[in-house]
């Protein structure tokens, strides 16, 4: 069921039409018409769990558990590989049994990314702590996402109704882990009130995953007829507010930015209003559904050579002068942030 039910949400994904707003549109970033730097002077690599990567990109987390899901992991690895960005694997629970088979649409990521690559693994907040040491071995993961997805699992006609105890589970699977820890959304945001909680058990990396991408309850509604949940489309944080609230807390809490990241002006705004890395799935997944692994390659090549000119316009040389860009905010964003 777990593996019909992966390969639904691929083909669901691509059914969806409904599109949410970031707000990333009301950060204004101001033209520098004076760079006093040369395009080849532009340094984009950062530093990420440990590893020096060449660019501030995820490939964030997305399927696994079939023989369609390898393909889309080799695919998505091999392009993790050749521009040195770390990747996270999706959900690892259709892999804990003992299916070989199964297994190896994650661990192909590793065996594709060698021992240099950035891999992430993946299960539900839930988790017992025997289970993430078992996905974290299973492809030698530098580090483990865990995923907050109730809007998706009330939605979903087999999903789960507990949530009670999830915070005190993640405070105990970082202290006991023995490697990092992010906690992700899955697409509705994670509000500043949450992060400070996450922040007090211990947690240090944060993927906000904003409203604006992939919407869980359109994918889930395409699945379920008995009720029409089309009204709760419009559930969730904005990616823009929700990683501005969450940078108020302190600078050692690393935020990857994500949710309804499509293009450079969402990559470079994302690191100027708070971001130490973004993240990108749904763009790169439509992009390798649509034309294949070239075509997905071209679009990851595309968008980090106009993040470059960005940051030339911008009069910032590498990542780190990005992050301390001035900016000013507008519109509903304003209002939002005006308001909280």
């Amino acid at each position: 069921m777990r593996e019909k039910r992966k390969r639904e949400h691929v083909e669901n994904y691509l059914r969806t039409t409904y599109k949410g707003a970031t707000l990333l549109e009301n950060v204004f970033l101001e033209h520098n018409a004076l760079p006093d730097l040369n395009f080849e002077d532009i340094d984009t690599k950062t530093f990420f769990l440990g590893k020096i990567v060449d660019y501030p990109i995820i490939i964030n987390a997305m399927t696994g558990g079939s023989d369609f899901s390898w393909e889309i992991n080799r695919d998505l690895s091999l392009i993790a590989k050749e521009f040195n960005i770390p990747m996270a694997v999706g959900s690892q629970t259709i892999a804990l049994c003992d299916d070989e088979e199964c297994k190896s649409s994650f661990k192909i990521v590793r065996q594709t990314m060698g021992d240099n690559g950035t891999v992430i693994a993946n299960l539900n907040a839930q988790a017992a702590i025997e289970d993430v040491k078992k996905a974290l071995d299973m492809i030698e993961a530098d580090a483990i996402q865990l995923h907050l997805n109730p809007a998706q699992e009330v939605v979903m006609l087999e999903g789960d109704r507990h949530f009670r105890g999830i915070l005190d589970n993640i405070g105990n699977i970082v202290e006991k882990v023995g490697k990092p820890v992010i906690v992700k959304e899955v697409g509705f945001g994670i509000s500043k009130e949450v992060a400070t909680k996450l922040y007090n058990v211990g947690v240090r990396n944060i993927d906000i995953s904003g409203y604006g991408g992939t919407n869980f309850i359109e994918i889930e509604n395409i699945r379920y007829n008995n009720i029409d949940f089309s009204d709760l489309y419009s559930w969730g944080i904005p990616t823009a507010l929700a990683l501005i609230k969450c940078r108020e807390l302190p600078k050692e809490l690393n935020l990857i930015a994500s949710g309804g990241i499509r293009d450079s002006m969402d990559i470079v705004k994302s690191l100027v209003i708070g971001g130490n890395m973004v993240g990108i799935s749904g763009e790169i997944l439509s992009y390798l559904l649509h034309g294949g692994y070239e075509n997905a390659r071209n679009y990851l090549e595309v968008t980090i050579h106009k993040m470059k000119i960005l940051m030339l316009l911008l009069g910032k040389k590498n990542i780190e002068e990005l992050r301390a860009t001035d900016y000013k905010i507008m519109g509903d964003l304003k209002d939002l942030i005006n308001n909280s």
